[in-house]
């Protein structure tokens, strides 16, 4: 899979900045000059329109040259994701942007395309379900995709918007008791798990985290730790 390239950003919106404002230099140096147009995935949005989604993603993108459509606007929808010369996908409900994957038959279109050429960009929801399934997803399963099985464009879990904060007053689980527990019952899948600001940039077999603060790994058998940005993750491909 030497053509796989893939930025799996954990969060669109850093506190304080503008959408997608922490990763406009990224997405520009990972797209390059040869990618005109980015086919946009709003499929995770729930609470606004795919239209005004794609209007918002558009508005970004434009600001480094490159043009956005909607699938959802196209005629062919699978038709379309064969002729992406790039592809992004939103944040949003990760259950709800599955389900709609699956309803659509675009999944494995989407697959095919992601692992054979065109680079993929996923946020929030779009980095979930580039993982094997979305069951370390933080969303709440408002539908029943017909099954957790998603993209698979990397061979581990991520979980966006990793937290280690411990809430006043509140005796449940934490973020990492929830992901001990994902690798406790799930022996040889691993799960890294993202802080706000920070990107996988998959190319081929390299991964490398991007951004100014660690990854936190989660392995079975092992106490959860640390990996700096700018360190090759190559040993999550397995």
């Amino acid at each position: 899979m030497a053509s796989r390239r893939l930025l799996l950003l954990s969060n669109s919106t850093n506190y304080g900045a503008g959408f997608l404002e922490h990763a406009r230099i990224t997405i520009r140096s990972f797209l390059g000059t040869n990618v005109r147009e980015v086919l946009f995935v709003p499929f995770a949005a729930v609470r606004f329109s795919y239209d005004d989604f794609t209007a918002k993603v558009r508005d970004r993108f434009a600001e480094s040259g490159y043009a956005v459509r909607g699938i959802h606007d196209t005629a062919d929808p699978v038709k379309a994701v064969g002729n992406a010369e790039a592809i992004a996908v939103g944040g949003g409900n990760t259950f709800h942007l599955l389900k709609r994957l699956y309803d659509t038959g675009l999944l494995e279109p989407l697959r095919e395309r992601a692992l054979h050429g065109a680079p993929y960009i996923g946020w929030s929801a779009g980095s979930n379900i580039a993982s094997p399934t979305i069951r370390t997803t933080n969303d709440m399963p408002i539908v029943e995709p017909p099954d957790f099985t998603a993209l698979g464009l990397v061979p581990f879990q991520i979980n966006p918007h990793y937290t280690d904060a411990v809430l006043p007053s509140h005796g449940g689980e934490t973020r990492a008791d929830r992901l001990l527990e994902f690798v406790e019952v799930n022996s040889n899948m691993p799960v890294i798990a993202l802080r706000e600001g920070s990107i996988l940039r998959v190319e081929g077999n390299e991964v490398t985290l991007l951004g100014e603060r660690p990854a936190r790994i989660f392995v079975n058998g092992l106490e959860p730790y640390e990996v700096d940005p700018e360190v090759s993750l190559q040993f999550l491909m397995g």
